[in-house]
């Protein structure tokens, strides 16, 4: 069993847990249910294209940062030209809380992206109504028939997909109504990171598809690389959330890039 199996086989123990004390129609009536949401789409279309990450730990790194709130990382991300901010709401195996979306929901105006292990239906109204501008889609975890319907129901609730992918049996999970397209450069199965063979990737999507790299980005030139293969969005978390200071960091890293 690997540790993708792990973490799915906990998800669904705790989805059945979440719909036996809370309803749908609960959820329905929550405070940001019926909110407008921010597109991440156009948000990384129009500013620094970074999607810059809130998380406290992984299964690979261990504990990055578990020392700083996610309301001050945010905030600094927004003031400093983040796209989107990507908060992670799984407890057990990256130390998140829907909480962490909940305190930031309300103080700032960028798209927030739900990073979970989205497996079941019950979850999309879970991140509406958390205030979660759009969620992460991972091929891996399911099939492209759950994909589609996933997607159409994303889309009837105002979320957005980001549809990550890391293999290239998983370009058949796409479908032409997802929003983005993340890639990871990181392999589930050993965490190895091959830039390259995300570029691979990136180059059998369509031509209009917004490219998101994922993970393994840990300097100016990684970034610069992916950006002149012609990604449009990088999703970063680790690189500056193991820093003490993870807003200054992300200063730090958008003035060099202005700059080269």
């Amino acid at each position: 069993m690997t540790i993708l199996d792990t973490i799915i086989a906990r998800k669904k123990e705790e989805i059945a847990a979440s719909k036996a004390s809370i309803s749908i129609d609960q959820l329905k009536n929550s405070e940001f249910f019926g909110r407008k949401t921010f597109s991440l789409k156009e948000s990384v279309k129009n500013k620094s294209g970074i999607i810059a990450e809130f998380k406290r730990q992984s299964p690979s790194k261990g504990i990055i940062n578990d020392r700083i709130q996610p309301l001050e990382v945010a905030s600094s991300y927004q003031s400093f030209g983040a796209s989107g901010i990507s908060i992670l709401t799984d407890k057990d195996f990256f130390g998140g809380s829907f909480d962490d979306i909940l305190n930031v929901r309300n103080h700032i105006n960028i798209p927030i992206l739900r990073k979970d292990f989205m497996v079941d239906e019950y979850q999309f109204y879970e991140a509406k109504s958390i205030g979660a501008d759009a969620v992460l889609l991972i091929a891996a975890c399911l099939s492209p028939n759950q994909i589609q319907e996933f997607t159409e129901l994303a889309h009837e609730l105002d979320l957005e997909v980001l549809l990550e992918i890391h293999t290239e049996e998983e370009l058949q999970h796409f479908n032409s109504k997802i929003d983005l397209v993340g890639i990871n450069n990181r392999n589930l199965k050993d965490f190895k990171v091959d830039l390259q063979h995300s570029v691979l990737l990136k180059d059998q999507l369509p031509k209009d598809v917004l490219s998101v790299a994922e993970s393994g980005i840990y300097n100016i030139e990684d970034f610069k690389y992916l950006k002149e293969k012609g990604f449009d969005g990088f999703l970063m978390g680790e690189y500056f959330m193991k820093n003490e200071d993870p807003g200054n960091k992300f200063s730090e890293f958008i003035s060099n890039i202005a700059i080269q």
